[in-house]
C-alpha cells in the first residue's frame, strides 16, 4: 500500500511523481469512476489496502471518482460481483475489473489502467493493433498477478490495452493470487504471471506485446511474431527464396555482412525441419522439437532480416538489378538466392493420392497422436523414417517398418535404436496398394526376394522415402540442373548472373547442419559477388 500524501510531504521524489500524476490525471477528457466492492469479513486486509490506494490516487485529482458498496448491494448485483474485494474502472465502457489490491508491483498496473481509461485510448504499437484487429469473437481475460512480480505489469498492461482498445469484445479480470487463492488454485495458476481468455491457458510468463496480441488472436501461446509490412515495393541487395535453414541462415550472414537483405517463404518457415518430431544431431543440442528448433532460428534470422512469409514468387525479370514479384509485391534486388529445399517423395501406389490426409500421411509430428493404439506402417528405412518410427512407438502407436532393401540406410545409431526397440521391420519389401474405402483399411506389400504378396491391416501408412528439390521456380527463370533434378550450381553459383541456389534444393546429405552451412557460405559468396561487382 503507498503511505499517505501527509507521510511524503518531506519525500522531493514522491512529491515529483505526485506532481507529474496530477499533471496527466488533469488531461483527462471525462471522470473515472472507480468502485470498489468489499464484504466485512472477507479479505478485510486486502479490502482496506485497496480502499487506501483508490484513495490516494483520487485525492490527487477531481477526475477519479470512488464509490464503495457492499457484496449485497444492487451494483454488485448488476456488474455480477462475487469476490471481496472488487474493484471496477469505468464499468459503463470497459469490463476491466480487479480482483485484489493495487500493491507493490500492482500499483504500476493500477496507474497505467487508470490513465488507459482516462484517455479512453493506448499507446499500442501498429503491429500489435493490426492483430487485435483480427479479433471478430469475444475474448474473457483472465490474468494471475502478484504484488511481488515485477514481470506482471508487462502483460498486465497488454492485456489493459485489449480491453481498452476493443471493449465490446474484450474483458479483463486482474486476479491477485494471494488475495485469490483459491481462484488461483483453480485454474493450478501457482506461478505467474499467466494469462487465459475463453478459459484456456494462452500464455505462461510475460509476453512482448506483438506476441501477446497474437496469442489471444490465436488462442494459443505464440513465440514468434512476424511483423507485417504493406509496401508495394521494397529495394534490397538480396532477396532470399526460402525460409529453411539455408535460407534463415543466409538471411543472417549476408545482413551481418552489411547486404540489406528479406526473406521469403510460400509455406511454413522451417521447411522440413518444422515437420520433424526430434533433432538429435544439432551441435549445441542433445535434443530439441523440430518446431522448437525453427523458433530459435526464425528468431535469430529476425533480428537481422524482413520474412515475408506467404509470399510466393511469381516471376523474376533479367538483368541487374532484377525485379522480383511475388504474389503481394514487388522487390528490386542485386541478386537472388533460392534456398527452396525440397518436398517429400511419393510412392505413387495405387491409394495413396486418394487415402492422402485419411490415413496416408507424411508427418508423423502432425498425425502421429491421431493413430496412438492402433497399427500402421512406416513406408522408408533412412534417418527420417526410422526417427520417425521411433516416435510413432514412443506415443503409443503400434507401428511396423517397410524397407525395399536387407538394411536400413539411417545412420548406424539410429538403426541400432529402431533395432533394439522392437519395431518390427519388413526388408525387401514394398508397397504395391494401399485400399481402403473412406480412410486407410490395409495395406498390400511385395517381397521382392521371394514375390510373396500379403494384405497387411492398418490404419495408416506413414511414408517417409526422401525428398523432391523444388525447383519449379528454378525451371521458370531458366537455372540449369543436374541429371538427378537438383540445382546445378559452382560455389553456390548459377548458370544465371546473380541468382545463387543453396540447401536442399542442391543436393547433398539433407541435414539441417549441412543446409545452414549451405545457407552461410552463400551469403558470404554473394557479397564477395557484389562487392566486386561495385569494384568493377
Amino acid at each position: 500500500m503507498e503511505p499517505t500524501h501527509d507521510e511524503h510531504d518531506h519525500d522531493p521524489s514522491q512529491q515529483e511523481m505526485e506532481k507529474e500524476l496530477k499533471q496527466v490525471f488533469e488531461k483527462m477528457p471525462e471522470e473515472i469512476p472507480v468502485y470498489l466492492f468489499a464484504q466485512p469479513g472477507k479479505n478485510d486486509i486486502f479490502a482496506d489496502t485497496a480502499r487506501q490506494a483508490i484513495q490516494y490516487f483520487s485525492q490527487l485529482t477531481n477526475k477519479i471518482t470512488f464509490h464503495e458498496f457492499d457484496l449485497n448491494h444492487d451494483q454488485a448485483k448488476k456488474w455480477n460481483i462475487e469476490n471481496s474485494p472488487t474493484i471496477l474502472i469505468d464499468p459503463e465502457h470497459y469490463n476491466i475489473r480487479w480482483l485484489g489490491a493495487p500493491i507493490g508491483e500492482e500499483g504500476r498496473i493500477f496507474i497505467e489502467t487508470l490513465i488507459f481509461v482516462g484517455f479512453k485510448k493506448t499507446d499500442i504499437g501498429q503491429q500489435a493493433a493490426n492483430v487485435l484487429n483480427q479479433i471478430q469473437d469475444k475474448r474473457d481475460i483472465k490474468l494471475f498477478v502478484s504484488p511481488s512480480c515485477p514481470y506482471c505489469p508487462q502483460q498486465a498492461v497488454h492485456a489493459l490495452k485489449a480491453a481498452v482498445e476493443k471493449p465490446d469484445l474484450i474483458s479483463l479480470e486482474i486476479i491477485d493470487i494471494q488475495a485469490n487463492p483459491d481462484i488461483a488454485r483453480e485454474y493450478n495458476a501457482q506461478s505467474v504471471p499467466q494469462t487465459f481468455a475463453n478459459e484456456m491457458l494462452i500464455a505462461l510468463g510475460a509476453q512482448q506485446e506483438e506476441l501477446f496480441m497474437l496469442s489471444l488472436q490465436k488462442m494459443e501461446q505464440q513465440t514468434m511474431f512476424i511483423p507485417d509490412n504493406d509496401a508495394k515495393e521494397i529495394e534490397t541487395d538480396l532477396v532470399i527464396v526460402g525460409g529453411g535453414p539455408a535460407g534463415l541462415s543466409a538471411g543472417i550472414y549476408a545482413a551481418r555482412s552489411g547486404l540489406k537483405s528479406v526473406i521469403l517463404e510460400r509455406n511454413i518457415l522451417g521447411g522440413q525441419v518444422a515437420l520433424t518430431s526430434t533433432v538429435e544431431n544439432h551441435p549445441g543440442l542433445t535434443q530439441i522439437g523440430g518446431t522448437k528448433l525453427v523458433e530459435i532460428l526464425v528468431s535469430h534470422a529476425l533480428q537481422y532480416v524482413q520474412i515475408f512469409q506467404g509470399e510466393e514468387v511469381m516471376a523474376v525479370s533479367k538483368g541487374l538489378p532484377m525485379t522480383v514479384t511475388t504474389n503481394n509485391r514487388r522487390f528490386i534486388t542485386k541478386a537472388m538466392l533460392l534456398a527452396t529445399g525440397a518436398t517429400h517423395k511419393h510412392l505413387g501406389a495405387p491409394g495413396e493420392a486418394q487415402l492422402s490426409g485419411r490415413g496416408v500421411s507424411y508427418c508423423s509430428t502432425c498425425d502421429g497422436p491421431l493413430f496412438a493404439g492402433q497399427k500402421v506402417l512406416m513406408i522408408g528405412g533412412g534417418d527420417s523414417a526410422v526417427t520417425e518410427s521411433l516416435h510413432l512407438k514412443n506415443i503409443g502407436v503400434d507401428v511396423t517398418v517397410v524397407h525395399w532393401t536387407d538394411k536400413l540406410d539411417a545412420q548406424e545409431v539410429l538403426a541400432r535404436q529402431l533395432i533394439n526397440s522392437g519395431i518390427p521391420i519388413l526388408y525387401n519389401s514394398t508397397v504395391k496398394e494401399i485400399t481402403g474405402e473412406k480412410s486407410v483399411e490395409g495395406v498390400t506389400v511385395v517381397n521382392s526376394q521371394t514375390n510373396e504378396t500379403k494384405q497387411i491391416e492398418a490404419a495408416g501408412v506413414f511414408i517417409s522415402i526422401g525428398y523432391i528439390p523444388s525447383v519449379d521456380l528454378a525451371d521458370k527463370i531458366g537455372v540449369e540442373k543436374t541429371p538427378e533434378g537438383f540445382i546445378k550450381q559452382k560455389t553456390y553459383r548459377t548458370n544465371i548472373d546473380g541468382i545463387y541456389a543453396a540447401g536442399d534444393v542442391v543436393g547433398g546429405f539433407n541435414q539441417i547442419v549441412t543446409a545452414s552451412g549451405h545457407g552461410a557460405e552463400a551469403a558470404l559468396t554473394i557479397f564477395r559477388d557484389l562487392l566486386n561487382y561495385k569494384a568493377d
